[in-house]
């Protein structure tokens, strides 16, 4: 696949100025990895000359995988829209997946809107005539209503408002799901789910996270999806949905010791309409000899549902707006008997403080 180089010009990126060497390529404007690092304060070097490319500071470490759709962001696999290339020895990432994959991740608090989360809607995918995954006798949407009901308990333990869109074996339509979110102004959607595989039931294990697809890419199971589907409800909160997926899935992981399956994008009817910061967790798989066993357990279930409540908290303190200003207090003095007072207050002017830019403050 050839690379067309560009002309030189200045590319801005987190209000850094980015010298810009770049190339065009399937349509998509990429940068060098080097070059961005760099200007964002990161160290860059192969780790394997001319496939794998690390970029690191004290608190961050990423990883580009040249022909890869993902990126590993502090151990998480995080899927791109467009694979990493190389030219010459230049690693390049698309410009598309450094606004869209990346940024709202190293850098949440310049792009992801500040929220209190009050209320939580978790959706315990499938229900009555739909079982979902089926392995033996055991089928998901039993496993999924009982996660949704450890993890409702924990969640309002930790004083969050938790609504269910089914409580019971009933099936419920896919669209009605994030539409008693929406009526109900919840402020996280949280759909559960189990994974099941044909192929390789030995090997392939562990929990991933999915979001909403960016506008203009292509989700990651696309099935036949190209990247000309138009926007969502669900776009608009996309960046603070990358985040909270992240924060879920990184917990999942460390917390269950667990195999890492990524942070995924996708167009699921139950992400698509939601008007709030929405995620599909896949807890494992049912068809794995050994993870199953995990998932039938209530004590493993109510562990993932451990770890899913601290994502959540580190996605809050992350997105919580800043506290209000208070002004200094004064010394007030009684006026004389008969006089005015000496003081005026003139009505408070609030302003919002600057927001934080600490390049870490995604992990």
């Amino acid at each position: 696949m050839k690379l067309f180089t560009v002309t030189l010009g200045i590319w801005w990126f987190a209000s850094s100025i980015i010298p810009a060497y770049a190339a065009f390529f399937n349509g998509q404007n990429y940068v060098p990895i080097g070059d961005w690092a760099r200007a964002n304060g990161l160290h860059c070097a192969w780790l394997k000359h001319g496939d794998e490319l690390v970029a690191t500071n004290r608190t961050a470490r990423l990883v580009f995988d040249v022909d890869s759709h993902y990126a590993d962001i502090n151990g998480v696999q995080v899927a791109l829209s467009f694979p990493v290339a190389n030219q010459k020895g230049v690693a390049l990432v698309a410009q598309f997946d450094l606004d869209a994959a990346i940024r709202p991740l190293l850098f949440p608090s310049r792009y992801v809107k500040p929220a209190v989360i009050r209320t939580i809607c978790l959706d315990p995918g499938h229900g009555g005539r739909d079982t979902g995954n089926r392995v033996g006798w055991h089928y998901e949407k039993v496993y999924t209503l009982a996660l949704a009901g450890e993890l409702r308990d924990q969640l309002r333990k930790a004083g969050f408002n938790v609504i269910l869109t089914r409580t019971r074996d009933t099936y419920v339509e896919l669209p009605d799901r994030p539409a008693l979110a929406n009526q109900r102004g919840a402020d996280l959607f949280v759909s559960l789910h189990f994974n099941a595989t044909p192929a390789g039931k030995d090997e392939v294990e562990g929990p991933q996270t999915y979001c909403i697809t960016p506008v203009g890419a292509s989700s990651t199971d696309a099935q036949g999806e190209g990247s000309n589907h138009g926007p969502t409800p669900a776009n608009r909160d996309e960046d603070e949905s990358l985040l909270l997926a992240y924060q879920i899935q990184k917990s999942l992981v460390q917390n269950l010791d667990a195999n890492d399956r990524g942070v995924r994008r996708a167009r699921f009817a139950v992400l698509r309409d939601a008007r709030m910061p929405a995620i599909l967790i896949e807890g494992g798989y049912m068809t794995h000899p050994y993870e199953s066993r995990k998932i039938y357990s209530t004590a493993y279930r109510r562990q993932m549902a451990q770890a899913i409540v601290k994502g959540i908290l580190a996605y809050q303190k992350l997105t919580l707006p800043p506290p209000p200003v208070v002004p200094p207090a004064t010394n007030h003095h009684p006026a004389k008997r008969g006089g005015k007072s000496s003081a005026t207050h003139p009505p408070e002017k609030r302003s919002s403080p600057p927001r934080n830019s600490t390049a870490d403050a995604g992990f």
